[in-house]
Order: C-alpha cells, then sequence, then structure tokens
C-alpha cells in the first residue's frame, strides 16, 4: 500500500508580493527551496494564515537568499503582501517507509524570511 504523506514544509514565511499578470506559481527564495528539498515546477499546497485560504500551485526560484515569496497570476488574489502563508509538497510512498520518513520543515524568521 502506498501513501501520501507531508515531503516539505515552510512554516509560516511572509508573502513579499503578488502578480496578478504572471502566468502562475509561487516564487519563493531558492534558499528557502533548498532547505525545504523544493525543486523547481513541484506542486505546492498554500495555506493562508491571514483568511484561511489554502490552494494549490506550483514552485519557481526566486532570488538566492532575497526573502522573496511572491504569489503570481491568479493566485495573487487569495493573499496580500506582508501575510503570512504556509507551503508545503507531499510525497507519495510505501506505507512502511512512510512510517520512518522525516520531512524537511523549514521555520523562517517571519520578519525577513531569512533562515537566521
Amino acid at each position: 500500500m502506498q501513501i501520501q504523506v507531508v515531503k516539505s514544509k515552510i512554516h509560516r514565511v511572509k508573502v513579499t508580493g503578488a502578480d496578478l499578470n504572471y502566468i502562475g506559481s509561487i516564487t519563493i527564495d531558492e534558499t528557502l527551496m533548498e532547505a525545504a528539498n523544493l525543486i523547481e515546477g513541484e506542486k505546492v499546497s498554500i495555506v493562508n494564515v491571514n483568511n484561511g485560504e489554502r490552494f494549490e500551485t506550483y514552485a519557481i526560484k526566486g532570488a538566492k537568499n532575497s526573502g522573496e515569496i511572491t504569489l503570481n497570476g491568479p493566485a495573487a488574489r487569495k493573499v496580500h503582501a506582508g501575510d503570512i502563508i504556509i507551503i508545503m509538497s507531499y510525497a507519495i510512498m510505501d506505507f512502511e517507509k512512510a512510517k520512518s520518513f522525516k520531512p524537511w520543515l523549514v521555520f523562517p524568521n517571519e520578519k525577513d524570511n531569512s533562515l537566521t
């Protein structure tokens, strides 16, 4: 049997921008993506702590150490700059392997989205 489990999570990161006129996705600081073991194009779930919105999109790399978290395209309507969000991705794996799997959990500084 296979199940879906949390693979990666960036917990409580601040939205820095919303660009309605972009084709879609979420731009994430490359440093945060690396720490969370996310790759460009990976499907992610977003939870907006401020308004309860939940939605899915895909990740694209932002400039390294920029702190950038920008929602693009239609997703830009679900956030405002300054909102706190949680970004998650999932993996499908064997049930027994899932019992011992440890996800990549990242807890950035909410003020500037840094890892310090």
